[in-house]
């Protein structure tokens, strides 16, 4: 079967309970493609992101049953703030937009659950600030990010976190981006 089509089979949803039994599996692919980048990413746990799947605050992509991509969505700052964190694409499917479909179905989730909330996320991935833009994110400081000291306790297992430590929380290696619904409403 030709790679572009199996790609436009792959499904796009909301993940629950139906789809721990991938946890594994989604850790496992995140962190393998954090080694190959040399980049930094938060770890999660397993009970992590089941939680994230049982409160329905994930999106996973499966080509047929096999696990091509996740994305999860947390909030911080009392719910004024939602990150959409720990994209990840398995390698066969890059390069297909398949990272956008998720992007979009995590975007279209924060927004849908919480809609006044400013949505952000950190990354060091050009495809992800080009996905990002796409959306409407604007790049910006650290400061205009949540200061939920829970959310920033998250970057303590990236291998960049020193940086982060060293500037005070205002600059690293990541770029912060944010959608402000405000600022959507007023275009």
């Amino acid at each position: 079967m030709d790679k572009e089509i199996a790609v436009e089979k792959i499904t796009v949803q909301i993940a629950d309970e139906r789809y721990l039994g991938y946890v594994d599996t989604i850790l496992t692919t995140i962190a393998d493609a954090a080694k190959v980048r040399g980049t930094g990413i938060a770890r999660r746990s397993p009970e992590y992101i089941e939680q994230k799947m049982t409160e329905g605050k994930a999106i996973i992509a499966l080509a047929g049953e096999e696990f091509a991509g996740f994305c999860y969505i947390e909030t911080w700052g009392n719910k004024k703030f939602v990150a959409n964190s720990g994209l990840i694409v398995v390698d066969k499917y890059r390069g297909h937009g398949l990272a956008k479909r998720i992007k979009r179905k995590a975007f279209e989730l924060s927004r849908q659950r919480y809609p006044d909330a400013k949505i952000f996320g950190l990354t060091t991935g050009l495809a992800v600030m080009k996905i990002n833009s796409e959306l409407g994110y604007k790049p910006v400081t650290f400061s205009e990010l949540t200061d939920d000291a829970a959310f920033w306790k998250g970057c303590q297992s990236c291998v960049n976190y020193d940086i982060l430590q060293r500037t005070g929380r205002k600059h690293c290696l990541c770029t912060g981006m944010l959608f402000d619904p405000a600022k959507d409403i007023e275009k």
